[in-house]
């Protein structure tokens, strides 16, 4: 398995571009499954999760095209051959379960393994299948998969949901676009992410109003079309970029980077006296002369501070001035990287979702290993700030989140290195 090595006390300058975000393209590529013409995705991600949704959808008939790089995806579901979405690729990622919605919707059955992803919780479909239930869909649990049909197709329905999930917002929202009458999604995840897979569905004929606040009103069509559409910058890697340059020091600009997208991200920014300004072409971040300041945080749904950044924000806070207590209300399990912090010298404790962070003057460079996406990221920031060097090892699941993050962190002057496993 590959490692990444950081050698930390360079200052950073420069200037580093935000790639697609991730989440948002995880929903938009399903989104084809709702339509014969072909969907156009560009400012997508070269992530190994894309490349595994591909392989997933391409295993149900769907003609997948890379152009660019892989910076535009083109994907046409007009000849499709199945509507089994199989344990061997399911397992690999989470967000394999948001083609069931789409399935369901435009071919009214679907066979959908539970599915796996990072071990930061249970996650569970529940809610998915009960928000499908209400709109009409029979589903059963058997051997591992979700065996759902919708004779006659899916019907609008009130369908309130008991916990603002992401994904099952999603399943739902795909789903309703070509259910009969209207769907109203009530408890509706407010993520930006959603608002663009509105967006998407709308330039595909989809009939949405609401998204991006609680309740979301989808009018059901008899079929969707052709569309382009842009995918949405990661707030996720724009708010990790941005605390490259607390742990190092220096000035980094994150090219496409928008204050709407980590508006409570950047209040504790500021809280712990790091300075974000807006620019012409994203946000610029930089750390004044000393350590920051200790502040606590409390994760929540969007538009709350983002579960997926609280790794990186422990991390920083580890040499912060001050103690800082960190609280997780998203998953639960999700600080595995506070031990590996601790190697490297900080001061952690845990107790059930609670961490608190007693602020040290340095962090020391030492073997670690990843154990999720976000961690893996928390533990090369560390790196920048530590003495010596660090060792980041089972960097496979960077992968899946971050394109070339020794690229672009190296050419605003890290020193940082990947080295290739046996």
């Amino acid at each position: 398995m590959d490692s990444i090595v950081v050698k930390g006390g360079t200052p950073l300058k420069g200037k580093i571009q935000i790639a697609g975000a991730k989440n948002a393209a995880l929903a938009l590529m399903p989104a084809t499954l709702l339509s014969e013409e072909p969907l156009t995705l560009t400012n997508a991600p070269r992530l190994s999760d894309i490349k595994t949704m591909t392989e997933l959808l391409r295993s149900l008939g769907v003609e997948v095209t890379a152009l660019q790089d892989g910076k535009v995806q083109v994907l046409s579901s007009h000849a499709m051959t199945s509507t089994t979405a199989d344990y061997d690729i399911v397992r690999k990622m989470r967000a394999s379960n948001l083609v069931l919605g789409p399935l369901l919707a435009r071919h009214h059955q679907a066979v959908v393994s539970l599915p796996g992803g990072c071990a930061i919780g249970a996650r569970p479909m529940d809610i998915h299948v009960t928000a499908l239930e209400a709109m009409g869909a029979e589903i059963e649990l058997k051997d591992g998969y979700l065996h759902a049909n919708a004779k006659g197709g899916l019907k609008g329905a009130r369908v309130p949901l008991r916990f603002a999930s992401v994904g099952a917002t999603e399943n739902v929202l795909m789903a309703a676009t070509l259910a009969k009458g209207t769907t109203v999604i009530e408890n509706a995840a407010r993520e930006p992410e959603i608002v663009d897979l509105a967006e998407c569905l709308r330039r595909m004929g989809a009939q949405i109003d609401g998204e991006g606040t609680s309740a979301i009103t989808i009018q059901g069509v008899d079929r969707l079309g052709a569309a382009t559409h842009p995918v949405v910058t990661d707030r996720i890697e724009l708010g990790t970029y941005m605390l490259a340059p607390v742990f190092a020091g220096g000035e980094v600009e994150c090219i496409g980077g928008r204050l709407d997208l980590v508006g409570s991200f950047v209040e504790k920014l500021h809280a712990a006296g790091v300075e974000v300004t807006e620019t012409a072409d994203g946000l610029k971040v930089s750390r004044s002369n000393g350590r920051a300041r200790a502040v606590d945080v409390t994760t929540e749904v969007f538009p709350g501070f983002p579960t997926d950044l609280q790794a990186q924000m422990m991390a920083m806070l580890c040499t912060a001035e001050g103690t800082s207590v960190l609280e997780e209300k998203i998953f639960e399990n999700r600080f595995m990287h506070a031990p590996e912090l601790v190697r490297m010298g900080a001061d952690i404790e845990v107790h059930g979702g609670t961490a608190t962070v007693h602020g040290v003057d340095r962090l020391k460079g030492a073997p670690v290993m990843a154990t999720d996406l976000r961690a893996s990221v928390s533990l090369i920031l560390a790196g920048l700030a530590a003495e010596g060097e660090t060792v980041v090892s089972r960097v496979y699941h960077l992968d899946r989140g971050y394109e070339h993050v020794e690229e672009k962190l190296g050419a605003v002057g890290a020193q940082i290195e990947r080295i290739a496993g046996s």
